[in-house]
């Protein structure tokens, strides 16, 4: 029931205060009279006055009534405040809902131009304020969803647009937190071809989602099909041709909703009844590429990359200039014109234009769509058209094509589509025979060799020429009888492109390796921290005389590393032999090493979960790198968390390749009599039987997945009442169908929770006992990031039950050389 006009009802939505008369025989109803509040039916939502703050301006606004931060969720008179606390809510003579002050001015009415004289109003537990003519009639004559102002809530509230009939409903942000009036920025609907939500500021687009495909924003990296708070977009809702979009929460339980702020960011929040705080789980734009067009037109921003800004292949910077002092706005251009823009007697201009893909990429705007399926005609009707300069496919939308500059391209690490963009034949690699490729790598090795055997040689001769002997920790010149023998450095074999430093250079940069220096210790000696006269940091990791890495080892890990270049690897930058001394100088990581931070009670709140994400997603791209895209194929053999390096922002980067093994082109696994690597992260066939693999490598990830998600290190956790190791604990949850208790709880976000039991359900696919079991690492990729949606129950892990031993009581197979983590030089807190 709600509140008529022409009759008082005592009713619990909203409470009748009064009647005044405010002209001669005409009566208004007041609904609320300042500042008293109105609650909804089911005691969501209260409808009153509020001052926002540092202001004492007053406005008619709905906010949450059991949350204790009053959290404003639409305003009525935002652009006429009532100066003074004598502001009244009211039903007109007109019908009409109003906003009235203390000297009879109307500040806001619902403004329905019908006029009806039976209407009441009613607040609903959805927080929509309607208006009706009566409470049997169902139809609102008015209703707050239709005009929002920065928040989008329930499936029942639609952002959208009505081309035919030009209506349009937007978010617009508050001017500030003490104003909320309409902003600078509004989020709508675009519902031009394909359609995309948009955030402006003014009358420029600030941050754009994408296209949509039926289950996502294409646009949005870390949005996938299963998100537990998905968007729906809906076409024709009312029959005049409105295209909407809206909201839908999975967990219905949970306050959250979606909110336009005054800086044009959109956050996703929702409220921690336990810590009384809002949680943010979502915003965008979020890094400085989000952010619409940064680079221009034909610009590519990809916020991995230094610069951010990036021209395509067969693209050039518009102003070299400009693009240089970091002022990206002008984009790129062509280099070559197209086959069809010219009149170009070159040959090489004559031949047909061709297409290179951008992968993962956030498509640009203004597509348009293609109706076709097929690759070849994708591709011919494209170059049929002379200005159209890229195509893209994707399911759910179909083809796409761009007639225009290509506007605000991102490069992901992950999400996106495949984007191809038209360039010149002269653009496109050539094929070139694989003999020549032989014949000119071959000369080059020679030449290469050569070349580094005469510069080490009179190196060798240079430093033999040095006179320094080791005396209480410092070094000193010393006679030519006794210099150090650099016969060692031949183990460097075929590195010549690592560079060879000397015990003084790193001596001086490390203060003589003191203790205040020093990162960490373990089973193979030491890593300190130093600093070249340059200022570059650095971390020397010196072999004990005594270590287990003898120069076997020593020579892997310098071969290894040395040729291999990839974000989530780390750096090796030189290497020190001198008599005894064996050193190997790594980039320093400022955050030291995963476990660090992983298994730390108070730094393991700094990982929430997309940083974790993250995290698993750059372990297992470094992974896929050593697998298969670098020129050697490499089984590391020790993954496991202390050889996580994170750099300052957190992001991984596998270390210690001491233990690694080089595959051969057609190798696919190899026997080996002396096991090495860390219990509780090797493989059961490696462990038992010396027998690696690619799968050995992927079932140490999934120990590391498993730990990430659940905080727990897998060689020490324990359950006395089981014996279960942390593989034991999570199949043990897993098959009672309880394994959101594995998730560590600071990670308890609904939002991420669907997520979060996928990586736990690949966790548990790669550690099965049998390693044909276990899916290689760009499967595992797919399936993390769901392009492969469907994923198989997984078996039961290897080692579910564990014998717990005492730190000081040894593996019965400690004669082949395995590590224990708290005591191996992999477990070095920080380089």
């Amino acid at each position: 029931m709600g509140i008529g006009r022409n009759s008082i009802v005592c009713h619990p939505v909203l409470v009748i205060l009064s009647f005044i008369t405010l002209h001669p025989c005409i009566a208004r109803l007041i609904i609320i009279r300042d500042p008293a509040t109105v609650i909804s039916s089911g005691g969501v939502f209260k409808l009153g006055f509020f001052s926002p703050s540092k202001s004492s301006n007053r406005y008619v606004g709905i906010w949450y009534n059991k949350i204790p931060e009053e959290t404003v969720v639409w305003v009525a008179n935002r652009e006429n405040p009532v100066s003074d606390s004598s502001g009244v809510v009211m039903i007109g003579d007109d019908g009409n809902l109003a906003v009235v002050d203390g000297r009879k001015r109307v500040m806001w009415t619902s403004n329905v131009t019908e006029i009806y004289y039976n209407t009441t109003v009613e607040l609903l537990d959805s927080r929509n304020l309607v208006l009706q003519k009566d409470n049997s009639s169902g139809r609102y004559l008015w209703e707050s969803f239709k005009y929002p102002s920065h928040a989008l809530f329930l499936p029942t509230m639609m952002i959208g647009v009505n081309p035919k009939l030009g209506e349009k409903t937007q978010l617009t942000s508050w001017k500030s937190n003490s104003d909320p009036s309409i902003g600078d920025f509004s989020l709508e609907l675009d519902p031009v071809s394909i359609p995309q939500v948009i955030i402006w500021n003014g009358s420029k687009s600030n941050w754009r989602s994408g296209p949509w495909n039926n289950q996502i924003f294409i646009g949005i990296s870390d949005m996938y099909s299963t998100y537990l708070n998905g968007f729906t977009v809906s076409r024709d809702v009312d029959q005049k041709g409105s295209v909407y979009v809206t909201v839908d929460f999975a967990n219905k339980s949970l306050v959250q909703g979606y909110f336009l702020n005054s800086t044009g960011t959109m956050i996703e929040k929702w409220w921690d009844d336990e810590k009384k705080e809002w949680i943010q789980s979502w915003l965008g734009p979020r890094t400085e590429c989000d952010i619409y067009a940064p680079c221009g037109p034909f610009g590519i921003c990809d916020t991995l990359s230094s610069p951010i800004c990036l021209c395509f292949k067969g693209f050039e910077p518009k102003s070299v200039r400009e693009w240089s002092t970091g002022n990206w706005s002008g984009g790129c251009v062509k280099r070559t014109q197209f086959q069809c823009e010219g009149n170009n007697t070159n040959g090489e201009n004559q031949k047909e234009d061709g297409f290179m893909k951008l992968e993962k990429a956030k498509v640009p705007d203004f597509p348009n769509y293609m109706n076709t399926a097929n690759v070849e005609e994708r591709e011919q009707e494209c170059l049929k058209n002379c200005s159209c300069v890229a195509y893209s496919y994707t399911n759910g939308i179909g083809c796409m094509i761009w007639n225009v500059n290509l506007l605000d391209m991102q490069k992901f690490s992950m999400g996106g589509v495949d984007l191809y963009i038209r360039v010149a034949h002269k653009e496109i690699d050539k094929k070139r025979d694989p003999r020549l490729l032989i014949i000119i790598t071959v000369v080059i090795g020679v030449v290469g060799i050569s070349i580094f055997g005469c510069l080490l040689w009179r190196r060798i001769t240079k430093m033999r020429g040095k006179k320094m002997k080791y005396k209480g920790g410092l070094y000193f010149k010393r006679d030519k009888e006794t210099s150090p023998d650099f016969s060692d450095s031949n183990m460097l074999g075929e590195s010549p492109e690592l560079p060879v430093f000397t015990i003084e250079k790193l001596a001086i940069a490390t203060n003589n390796f003191t203790f205040d220096n020093k990162l960490g210790e373990g089973g193979f000696g030491s890593v300190y921290k130093g600093k070249f006269s340059d200022g570059q940091e650095i971390a020397v990791k010196r072999l004990s005389k005594s270590s287990g890495q003898g120069s076997v080892e020593f020579k892997n890990e310098v071969v290894v590393i040395s040729k291999l270049q990839h974000r989530n690897l780390v750096r090796l930058i030189g290497c020190c032999i001198e008599g005894e001394e064996k050193m190997l100088i790594y980039e320093y990581m400022s955050n030291k090493s995963l476990d660090a931070f992983l298994f730390d009670p108070t730094k393991r709140a700094l990982l929430d979960w997309r940083k974790r994400f993250q995290i698993i997603e750059g372990i297992c791209r470094g992974t896929l790198y050593l697998h298969r895209d670098s020129r050697l194929r490499v089984i590391h053999r020790d993954l496991k968390a202390s050889n996580i390096l994170l750099d300052e922002e957190l992001n991984p980067k596998i270390s210690d390749f001491g233990m690694a093994r080089i595959f051969g082109g057609n190798e696919l696994q190899a026997n080996t009599i002396r096991v090495v690597g860390t219990y509780g992260y090797m493989s059961p066939e490696y462990a038992m039987e010396g027998i690696f693999s690619e799968k050995s490598d992927v079932f140490s990830l999934g120990v590391l997945l498993l730990e990430i998600v659940s905080g727990k290190r897998n060689t020490s956790f324990y359950q006395p009442e089981q014996s279960l190791s942390l593989l034991g604990h999570a199949w043990k949850l897993w098959n009672e169908d309880y394994v959101q208790a594995l998730i560590d709880p600071g990670l308890l976000e609904p939002c991420f929770q669907e997520e979060i039991l996928r990586c736990i359900h690949v966790g548990l696919l790669c550690v099965q006992e049998f390693a044909k079991d276990r899916p290689i690492v760009s499967i595992i990729l797919s399936m993390l990031t769901s392009e492969i949606a469907h994923l198989p129950t997984p078996k039961q892990p290897a080692f579910t039950e564990r014998q717990i031993y005492s730190d000081s009581e040894p593996s019965e197979k400690s004669h082949r050389g395995c590590s224990i983590n708290n005591v191996s030089i992999t477990a070095i807190q920080g380089r």
